[in-house]
């Protein structure tokens, strides 16, 4: 049975944009080589931390949703925890009126934005 999960993680601010990218796509590949299904990615961009950690003011917010059955996170985890080039990382399971919730209100903002067009 799957489910569907989110998953915030930050990188060093120091790393150039090809490096942002390998990481990326070193996580989104084992999510589905491991069964993930509808990954889903946006990278947030360089944003102030809210404290510091370790050194670091600054990181690389990136965002991953994805549907799985739960097996793919431990292991996940492990590879960020070891990874020098992520800082934080939070793992949620949502519920599944989450997902509704935020599938209708990203419908109700396309419909705004063709109203005002």
């Amino acid at each position: 049975m799957s489910s569907n999960y989110e998953m915030m993680y930050i990188l060093r601010p120091d790393l150039s944009e090809d490096q942002v990218g390998e990481s990326i796509n070193k996580y989104k590949n084992y999510l589905s080589e491991n069964g993930a299904d509808n990954i889903e990615i946006q990278v947030k961009g360089k944003r102030r931390l809210a404290y510091p950690v370790g050194k670091y003011l600054d990181g690389i917010y990136v965002q991953m949703n994805y549907q799985a059955d739960g097996t793919q996170i431990a292991p996940l985890e492990r590879m960020m925890r070891l990874s020098e080039d992520v800082i934080r990382y939070l793992s949620l399971k949502l519920k599944k009126r989450t997902v509704a919730a935020a599938a209708n209100s990203e419908e109700s903002e396309s419909v705004a934005e063709t109203a005002e067009a």
